[in-house]
């Protein structure tokens, strides 16, 4: 069979949509959609949106790709690609996440600036009951920093990595996390748009080599409520014309020896601490995660070696210096995430915003913050509507197109809770 072509994008509920083409299309080259598919819901609820045209006819938009960023799929004769979404006038789409982390890209571009990102991914593993219901994968073995038959009996993380080796994904680790059976998976830092593009298809293949094991991997941020979360942490850095970490200072890292850059960044991700939350943790669950002493981001703080913390300043210097930002969960869609995360960081250096003190207290009993994320996902969409500047360097479409979605995720999920509320979403996330 000759190869055929996959080529797909990610959506505003962090869906990866596609269609199989023919291997004339493994080319530069495009294809059409129904713009209309940004008001479709988990649900298959079709919704006015802002953007997705309901009213105005469904008009196409078009995915476009380049050949240079075609890639060899784990499906047997397929290759695989992202691209960019355009409207119907060849303008560029404003829902488009990948669109948007270009736009942040370039903002950074114009300050002599190419992020570097590194993404973190967590996910849980079920497989069914003998009643067809789903259940915790069975790891009786299982452990923090677990590896080996103990912490995955059937091994699904075996091929998982030989596949991503075979396919060029740049792994930095696998393992088990705390709580059972819970699984991290972190990638190595490339550039801002290659490296997320990397994470979702590599969320993908994970996702369809595990089910291939019978194991259905979600990356949702709370399956479990007796158990923790998952989230998907966001490194980020800058390098300069000469390829220097511009978070290099020279010295040994952490905050002691912080840049003015690094400062900066800090001072914007707590300055908009409660906006992001809204488009890094976009889902009902995400704030089953997001509580204090949860370790995942609740907290308008920041600090050095403490996992407390949203923002993490790492003890790596030298090439290695970097931030770390634990609030979001892989129901976003990462493009957006990652986007959001770059211009509130951007925000916070463009307009010299203050540094707050770094974290004294311990985040299970004591802290300092005085700010944090909304306890459900209405208080978030409230505090993401009142961050007119983040929503401003995001991308005024893509916040209206998820500000009304998500408005209706709220009123579809009330009253929802346990295994109904994770059904809502696990085969999706």
């Amino acid at each position: 069979m000759k190869p055929r072509l996959r080529a797909l994008f990610c959506d505003h509920l962090s869906i990866m949509r596609g269609k199989y083409l023919p291997s004339s299309k493994i080319a530069d080259a495009g294809t059409r959609f129904c713009q209309t598919q940004y008001g479709v819901h988990y649900d298959k609820d079709l919704l006015p949106a802002p953007g997705a045209m309901m009213f105005e006819g469904l008009p196409d938009m078009e995915l476009r790709w380049r050949a240079e960023d075609i890639r060899d799929s784990w499906e047997r004769d397929t290759k695989i690609v992202t691209g960019d979404l355009y409207d119907g006038d060849g303008a560029p789409l404003g829902m488009c996440g990948r669109g948007a982390l270009k736009r942040a890209v370039a903002d950074w571009a114009a300050m002599g600036l190419t992020p570097k990102i590194g993404i973190e991914l967590e996910a849980f593993a079920l497989e069914r009951s003998e009643d067809g219901t789903l259940k915790p994968y069975d790891t009786p073995g299982g452990h923090v920093y677990g590896t080996g038959p103990f912490a995955d009996p059937r091994r699904f993380n075996d091929a998982i990595w030989e596949k991503a080796c075979d396919l060029g994904f740049d792994l930095e680790l696998i393992t088990s996390e705390y709580d059972s059976p819970q699984f991290e998976y972190t990638l190595k830092f490339d550039d801002a748009v290659k490296a997320v593009d990397a994470v979702v298809l590599f969320r993908l293949m994970a996702r369809e080599i595990a089910l291939e094991h019978g194991v259905l991997l979600t990356f949702m941020p709370k399956p479990f409520g007796h158990l923790g979360g998952s989230g998907m942490h966001v490194n980020f850095s800058f390098t300069d014309a000469s390829g220097r970490n511009c978070l290099d200072t020279g010295a040994k890292g952490g905050p002691d020896t912080m840049s003015d850059l690094a400062k900066g960044c800090v001072a914007g991700l707590v300055h908009h601490h409660k906006g992001l939350a809204g488009l890094v943790a976009p889902t009902t669950p995400s704030y089953n995660r997001l509580k204090p002493g949860t370790l995942s981001g609740h907290l308008g703080n920041w600090g050095g070696d403490h996992r407390n913390v949203t923002t993490r300043v790492s003890g790596e210097g030298g090439a290695k210096a970097r931030l770390e930002h634990r609030m979001a969960d892989a129901s976003s869609n990462p493009y957006v995430a990652v986007t959001a995360v770059l211009q509130a960081a951007r925000l916070g250096v463009a307009n010299g915003y203050a540094l707050p003190p770094r974290e004294t207290g311990d985040g299970f009993e004591t802290w300092d913050a005085a700010d944090t994320t909304a306890l459900d996902l209405a208080g978030a969409m409230a505090d993401l509507k009142a961050d007119t500047a983040l929503q401003s360097a995001v991308g005024q479409l893509l916040c209206d197109n998820h500000i009304f979605m998500k408005e209706a995720e709220t009123e579809k999920t009330a009253g929802l809770e346990g295994d109904a509320l994770r059904d809502f979403y696990v085969w999706f996330v």
